[in-house]
């Protein structure tokens, strides 16, 4: 089991960081890899934690000293991006790596690993609740919010990259269609 992967990706509002938590509640194999950004933490939010929060010099520094798997600059001057000691950590435990990335850098994820990964795109119900989630969070500013959309509705596109799509219309039948594809991938 160690040096496996799960990635979860889909568009912000698919919930898909909902179904990674459920299943790191669940599941003690897996081991969550903290991504590191440039955005700004939010109230709830810990920094080492939920994120890795930088600063857009410090995450530029450690691009140049070759420091992450995949990194990615999502909006002007918002970077994200998965360091290499996450995942040494997480595998020096023992543990799966367990993955909630944007699709872009999901991708480059699942290109760099693909025998040792399953990529499980969670797709929203509708463009309609996409965009309900998304106001409903209420922790952008007009301009962001517009920018998340967009972004959002080009990544509905990349689905089919993935090995598996789950479709997030019931939170607990995702729930239970994300234990099933997890276990199988660790049975296999």
């Amino acid at each position: 089991m160690p040096g496996k992967l799960i990635l979860f990706c889909g568009p912000s509002g698919s919930g898909k960081t909902t179904i990674v938590h459920h299943l790191l509640k669940n599941n003690p194999v897996l081991a969550f890899s903290i991504s590191a950004t440039t955005r700004k933490k939010r109230d709830v939010e810990t920094d080492g934690v939920d994120y890795h929060f930088l600063t857009v010099d410090a995450f530029k520094q450690k691009i140049a000293n070759d420091e992450f798997v995949e990194w990615e600059e999502v909006y002007k001057n918002g970077f994200y991006g998965t360091l290499k000691s996450e995942l040494e950590k997480i595998w020096n435990q023992n543990k799966v790596v367990l993955f909630d990335v944007d699709v872009e850098g999901g991708l480059k994820i699942k290109n760099k690993f693909t025998d040792q990964i399953l990529a499980v795109f969670v797709m929203p119900p509708s463009i309609d609740e996409l965009h309900k989630r998304l106001h409903a969070r209420d922790t952008e500013t007009d301009e962001s919010l517009k920018a998340r959309i967009s972004k959002s509705e080009h990544e509905l596109t990349y689905a089919l990259r993935f090995d598996k799509v789950l479709i997030n219309d019931d939170r607990e039948k995702a729930f239970r269609k994300a234990e099933q594809l997890v276990n199988q991938f660790l049975n296999s």
